[in-house]
């Protein structure tokens, strides 16, 4: 039987994060990389990704031609699968797609709005859903089960080192993602900053205690998360192949910038990115 995969995102987890933080799970999977995200924000990089293109490597004097080949010939390495033809991504283009195809069943279980089941990501998906908590990979821990007869596919994208990084401080602006900004533009409201929050001015937000703060913080959510992985790691079958990455980077006041999307700075593309079988 091909194996299991599952597939993790830590949504807005930069690579120095990953690097800096004690998760001794996440490296029992294998070193950490450093890769490139194809984008700069949670929708179009993890289009990318169930197109079966993960962070790359930014190689220099190559063709983009042939890193797409070798990103694709990795499936065959990684799933086993006897024979696998590279067709079987066309016309869709589709990771998930591709593994229907070869007899897995496909899960989704999502922390971001932008992600939501309506939208172009829940293709070739038997079960897909929106976690009503953001941070809740406990809850997909606790919910994930692999079948003996079938191999299963589980996407998951963690929301626990998306802003606010799981802090409740009541001065930290509220700031909307894409869905947010357009679900309030459709109620009539100010999609911008303070919602029910203490006024702090954007002065105080860009100082360097605020930015060192919320980095650490992040740091902090990666550690937290490597307990739950090292449970999810004893739940999954030998046979199980791991693929942990950041779907985009984060930036902590570096050149005035903070946060990602509309952000063009090296801090947003670069991304840890670790793949191995399950550690025994």
């Amino acid at each position: 039987m091909p194996r299991n995969l599952v597939f993790i995102t830590y949504d807005s987890c930069r690579l120095d994060s990953a690097l800096a933080a004690k998760a001794p799970n996440l490296n029992r999977l294998g070193e950490i990389e450093a890769r490139w995200s194809y984008a700069s924000w949670t929708a179009p990089s993890h289009y990318a990704y169930m197109m079966g293109l993960v962070p790359h490597k930014s190689p220099p004097h190559v063709y983009a031609s042939d890193v797409y080949k070798e990103d694709f010939r990795r499936w065959t390495d990684r799933l086993e699968i006897p024979r696998l033809q590279f067709e079987t991504f066309l016309p869709e283009l589709s990771l998930p797609a591709m593994l229907r195809k070869h007899g897995y069943r496909n899960f989704a279980r999502v922390s971001m709005p932008v992600l939501n089941p309506f939208t172009g990501v829940n293709r070739a998906f038997d079960d897909y859903r929106l976690m009503q908590n953001h941070n809740d990979f406990a809850g997909m821990v606790k919910e994930i089960a692999f079948s003996d007869t079938q191999p299963s596919f589980w996407f998951l994208n963690l929301g626990e080192t998306h802003y606010p990084y799981m802090l409740k401080d009541a001065e930290l602006p509220h700031i909307s993602g894409l869905h947010g900004v357009t679900k309030a533009l459709a109620k009539g409201q100010d999609a911008g900053g303070q919602v029910d929050r203490k006024e702090m001015s954007l002065e105080e937000f860009f100082s360097d205690t605020v930015m060192r703060g919320l980095h650490q913080q992040q740091i902090r959510c990666v550690e937290y998360l490597d307990g739950l992985l090292g449970a999810l790691f004893d739940k999954a079958p030998a046979n199980t192949w791991f693929m942990i990455m950041g779907d985009h980077g984060e930036a902590f006041g570096e050149e005035g910038y903070f946060g990602h999307g509309p952000v063009m700075h090296k801090k947003v593309f670069e991304v840890p990115f670790v793949e191995g079988l399950r550690p025994a």
